[in-house]
């Protein structure tokens, strides 16, 4: 296969749902790699170059939720959650460790598959949107931090860089393509196209504390993310393009 093949790692401890994935993807000319426990999964994203991870919340040993926050301080592979439970909970410290997007069973083969597919392209692509003419640009700078579109990477000369997850890049970007502009949950839900992320206003605001403790900005003095009561969010520092 070319350097161009997407390559997916299902992680499913039920054999039968693991090998019905694994021969649709396959059929669909993707690479693909499999295990049925957190154990086997760690050795291959240690081992192989992985796009996507399909990964089954509800497994034996170490859970799902605990790989994803391992493997999220690692690695920025594309992780989609999958289980049985239908829970705000489960959606909510899922995106809060990494997870990029969230599936519950029974599922759809197909749209398991577009949501794979999207996935891959999106974290390859700059998905900026917005009046503020941004989204063309490589970078955008704000104090000292400089975001990187296609990397979703925070760099800085006074701190470590960052490497943000999906969901926070799309959040980040989505206040700074409007920034000095007070938008409700509501509108950060809409302007960050996958609105079947976020089940509640309660997800959004758990994302904004994780990237505000990334850039180290203190909600109660911010320099960035500023808190508009009642209503939503507004970014307040200076943007240029870069």
């Amino acid at each position: 296969m070319g350097d161009n093949t997407p390559r997916i790692l299902i992680v499913e401890d039920e054999v039968a749902s693991l090998n019905l994935l694994v021969s649709y993807f396959e059929a669909e000319n993707y690479q693909v790699h499999k295990a049925t426990n957190s154990s086997e999964a760690e050795k291959i994203i240690a081992s192989q170059t992985i796009d996507v991870i399909l990964l089954d919340i509800n497994l034996p040993g170490k859970d799902g939720l605990a790989l994803t926050r391992e493997t999220r301080g690692k690695s920025d592979v594309g992780i989609i959650l999958v289980t049985h439970r239908d829970d705000d909970i489960d959606r909510i410290v899922g995106l809060e460790l990494g997870a990029d997007d969230y599936v519950t069973k029974p599922y759809n083969t197909r749209e398991l598959f577009a949501r794979v597919k999207n996935l891959i392209q999106r974290v390859k692509a700059n998905p900026l949107s917005g009046p503020s003419g941004l989204k063309t640009s490589e970078a955008v700078k704000f104090d000292h931090w400089t975001l990187h579109m296609g990397r979703r990477l925070l760099t800085s000369d006074v701190a470590d860089s960052i490497q943000l997850t999906e969901g926070e890049f799309k959040l980040l970007s989505t206040l700074i393509n409007h920034s000095g502009t007070v938008l409700s949950r509501d509108q950060i839900m809409n302007r960050m196209e996958r609105r079947e992320w976020f089940p509640s206003d309660r997800t959004i605001d758990v994302m904004i504390a994780r990237i505000r403790k990334k850039l180290d900005d203190d909600r109660e003095h911010p320099k960035y993310i500023n808190t508009a009561h009642g209503t939503g969010y507004i970014f307040i520092a200076e943007v240029t393009a870069v």
